[in-house]
């Protein structure tokens, strides 16, 4: 097939640093192309690909110090996929729902993989408007603010399998990893791990937007003993952190509508220490890949369980339920779905 994937610019495909949206956007591209489709990847100039890379714009706007309106790099490059939509079998859009009034122009099949959260209130509006564009959930939980959306399936995201080592001997920490915001929570982290009266490491991105936030209630609490931040980390940072962690925690306070991170540590054999929220009780195994709790008592205690955790099963559960293989696989039945086609790739009559 001919297949069209269109990225966010807000950070490269994949990222050099955070990214979860590109990072997913990567692994799907790369999957597909490793499997002899087609693929033409609408992204920021500095991404890399096995695709075919149209670029837009020479940089991933977070690190270009010129690029000012980020709406009119995403018009751009969105004209542009509709000028050249004809060419391709079907369009994968990642571009939350920016690209809808555009989509409805295509007459090519088309579908979105909505990777951001849908409960605030302005949302509503959208999809009680575009009730006609297919869309993809990350999570079952995802769904449930716009629940007469046009749902096509849920996708769980998958990473490859040889992207983060495993490793069966952790150091004695705790990790926090991810942007430093009020939903995140990594104030709730650092307690967790003094209530434990272990180390943390927090790996985090700081966002233009909340760098109030972390100026109040996250930098002084780095000063404190046993707490380090070392800073945003690449991928091999990333491996370094979370293979080593005891376990990672995650006291999330917003329906996340995926949490990669919680798949990422899964990977490398990493438990999870996780607050009920949006999709955690639908991503974690209970007992299996670590603690889904209802509170930061319950979290504390759930550090003292790690024992019970089996670092292989783990990983199992990983390879099982979260590669890139199974993504694509998914995406690949939507793919022949809307565009008519049967398994073998012809014309379904």
């Amino acid at each position: 097939m001919r297949i069209a994937q269109v990225a966010p610019l807000h950070e490269s495909v994949p990222p050099k640093l955070y990214g979860g949206t590109e990072r997913v956007v990567s692994w799907l591209t790369e999957e597909l192309v490793r499997r002899g489709h087609e693929v033409v990847l609408y992204a920021s100039g500095d991404s890399e690909t096995g695709a075919e890379l149209r670029p837009a714009g020479e940089r991933a706007l977070r690190l270009d110090p010129r690029a000012i309106d980020p709406l009119a790099a995403h018009t751009a490059m969105l004209g542009r996929v509709v000028r050249e939509a004809g060419e391709f079998d079907v369009i994968h859009f990642h571009t939350d729902f920016l690209h809808f009034p555009l989509a409805r122009l295509l007459g090519r099949p088309h579908l979105t993989t909505l990777h951001g959260r849908l409960d605030l209130p302005e949302v509503a509006a959208v999809f009680a408007e575009f009730t006609d564009i297919p869309v993809v959930s990350i999570s079952d939980s995802q769904r449930h603010p716009v629940r007469r959306a046009n749902w096509l399936a849920t996708v769980h995201h998958g990473l490859p399998r040889s992207l983060l080592p495993f490793r069966p001997h952790p150091e004695g920490y705790l990790a926090f990893l991810g942007r430093f915001t009020p939903e995140k929570r990594a104030e709730w982290a650092i307690e967790i791990a003094r209530r434990a009266g272990m180390e943390i490491r927090l790996a985090a991105k700081i966002d233009p937007l909340h760098q109030a936030y972390f100026d109040e209630r996250i930098r002084p609490l780095l000063r404190l003993p046993g707490v380090e931040y070392v800073g945003e980390v690449d991928e091999r940072g990333k491996a370094e952190l979370l293979g080593g962690a005891a376990a990672l925690l995650f006291p999330i306070d917003w329906p996340e509508p995926f949490g990669l991170v919680m798949i990422e540590a899964m990977a490398c054999g990493t438990p999870v220490i996780a607050l009920r929220r949006g999709s955690v009780p639908e991503v974690m195994e209970d007992g299996v890949t670590g603690f889904v709790v209802d509170s930061l008592e319950e979290a504390t205690a759930a550090c003292a369980r790690l024992d019970e955790i089996d670092r292989v099963a783990c990983r199992r559960v990983f390879e099982r339920r979260f590669s890139v293989e199974r993504m694509a696989d998914d995406y690949e039945r939507l793919y022949r779905r809307l565009a008519g086609l049967d398994t073998a790739g012809r014309l379904a009559v």
